[in-house]
């Protein structure tokens, strides 16, 4: 794990992988649950059946978005920042779905620092998220991801 107490310390991360999380299964229990929570009731998600029938691979694959919300929670362990008062997202710049995660399949994290500045008072990190599908060789999903970091006095 590294640690950050500046934005100095920050920028010397710039370019730098920071981690690569445990793989995590994508079941359909997950799927539903996301399903339920936004409202998003797709059958290519949902329906078991129909998706043996007539998805390639015969199986459901989980929202894009919801392997978008999962960064949080795989890339947690990688950065641990000292005299942190707040954090929080500050958005994404970019984010390309470029493979499906099929229902069962075990997907991971790996980040990069990409920038590291100075904003309002904070530090702004801009990080490159790859989520990646075991067994694949194109990753699910990257995104370039902003966190603001308001360190304490």
């Amino acid at each position: 794990m590294y640690t950050i107490a500046s934005i100095e310390d920050a920028k010397a991360l710039e370019g730098v992988e920071v981690g690569v999380s445990d793989w995590i299964v994508i079941d359909q229990h997950r799927i539903d649950q996301f399903a339920e929570a936004t409202n998003d009731h797709q059958w290519i998600h949902i329906d078991t059946e129909r998706a043996a029938r007539e998805m390639p691979g015969g199986k459901t694959i989980a929202h894009g978005y919801m392997t978008l919300s999962l960064i949080p929670a795989l890339t947690v362990g990688f950065v641990e920042v000292r005299n942190l008062e707040r954090a929080i997202n500050y958005g994404l710049n970019k984010v390309r779905f470029y493979a499906p995660v099929p229902v069962g399949s075990k997907m991971r994290g790996r980040a990069t620092v990409l920038q590291a500045r100075r904003r309002a008072g904070a530090l702004l990190l801009t990080s490159e998220v790859r989520l990646e599908v075991e067994g694949e060789r194109k990753p699910a999903c990257v995104a370039e991801t902003l966190g603001m970091f308001f360190f304490s006095e």
